[in-house]
């Protein structure tokens, strides 16, 4: 009897799971809506009070989503003031919801691949995971690998679904 040879583990296939690409930690947001005089207003010399007597250390290590969720004119510098302490304690923050938030995160981890470990290799980008990955990182990973690997796939090494291929010419 012959012995089971797993040619998909012996073979050049380069499998990325971007749910390895998830940082892991706790994801909370600062609502601006909370500092706002009835919800609408910024008063500047208030907010900036709040700010400084704010404990910041609440956000020690967090991955914060600095955002508005109500329909009120906040000024930009707000933003910029808000991250300004962030910036001090936060593992990492973003201006926008959570799923702004998510999608940095993922820029930023994304960032670290290099395109060169794919060079004229067939790569896999596993469908299945236990995190939900934003669609950005999957149109992120073809924009970063489309010109160096010789194909893209979608699914499982067993079983995909072909979205790129290098042209022979």
């Amino acid at each position: 009897m012959s012995e089971i040879v797993n040619r998909i583990a012996n073979s050049s296939i380069a499998t990325i799971d971007l749910e390895e690409f998830y940082p892991a930690g706790d994801r909370i947001v600062f609502d601006l809506k909370d500092y706002l005089y009835m919800e609408l207003v910024l008063k500047e010399m208030d907010f900036r009070k709040a700010l400084k007597e704010l404990d910041w250390s609440l956000y020690k290590g967090k991955y914060v989503a600095v955002h508005c969720s109500v329909d009120a004119i906040v000024p930009t510098w707000a933003y910029m003031l808000v991250t300004a302490y962030l910036d001090e304690v936060a593992a990492a923050y973003a201006v926008g919801d959570k799923d702004a938030l998510e999608q940095f995160l993922f820029h930023e981890a994304l960032n670290k691949i290099n395109p060169d470990d794919y060079v004229n290799r067939p790569v896999v980008v596993k469908g299945c995971s236990d995190v939900a990955v934003p669609l950005f990182a999957y149109g992120e990973i073809i924009r970063r690998l489309k010109g160096v690997a010789k194909s893209i796939m979608f699914g499982e090494p067993c079983s995909t679904v072909p979205i790129y291929k290098r042209s022979k010419a």
